[in-house]
């Protein structure tokens, strides 16, 4: 039987040095996932991965269990934080408004979108779109909280979303259309 967060957390509480290592094992993928929404290279996200479980193991005494799952969504938000920090310091993050913001007739069906092809169609968005859409839609951030992390104004966390979401809708649309052609 797998052990429960609460159970790992006393483990690695303890000392337990296997347990940190079941504690890596157990959210590493997790942690990849997370960074590759945002960052989009493998390489540099295996580093923020790195720095996001250091982070981890050297403030987890701090972290307070609030039931199942509260340990995983506290990784997550710090290789969210990490990733966003990387981004902010190894490239210049701008927030576009080039492309034009089109209104969709309709929002493409996603749920037969393999989610490897959903990452990568996300991967290609402009770094602030990227960020802005990862923190609200899988953050579940406010557009103030955004504006807030960012460093930016709500209205414009507000339209990075939405520039977001039209073109990613225009790329799924595009996916979409290429497997039909197949």
């Amino acid at each position: 039987m797998r052990e429960t967060e609460h159970q790992l957390l006393e483990a690695v509480g303890s000392g337990d040095r296997q347990a940190m290592r079941r504690l890596y094992d157990r959210y590493a993928g997790y942690a990849m996932a997370t960074g590759l929404r945002y960052i989009g290279e493998s390489e540099a996200v295996r580093d923020v991965v790195q720095e996001s479980f250091i982070k981890v193991f050297t403030t987890i005494g701090r972290f307070r269990y609030r039931g199942e799952g509260s340990l995983k969504a506290w990784i997550n938000r710090i290789v969210a934080n990490q990733a966003i920090d990387y981004l902010q310091e190894r490239h210049r993050v701008t927030f576009v408004s080039t492309l034009p913001l089109e209104a969709e007739d309709e929002e493409p069906n996603v749920e037969h979108i393999p989610h490897d092809v959903l990452m990568r169609l996300i991967g290609q968005l402009p770094t602030g779109y990227r960020m802005v859409l990862n923190l609200y839609v899988f953050e579940q951030l406010s557009h103030r909280d955004i504006a807030r992390r960012l460093g930016i104004r709500e209205a414009t966390s507000a339209s990075q979303y939405n520039r977001a979401k039209a073109c990613l809708a225009r790329l799924l649309k595009n996916y979409l259309k290429e497997q039909e052609e197949t």
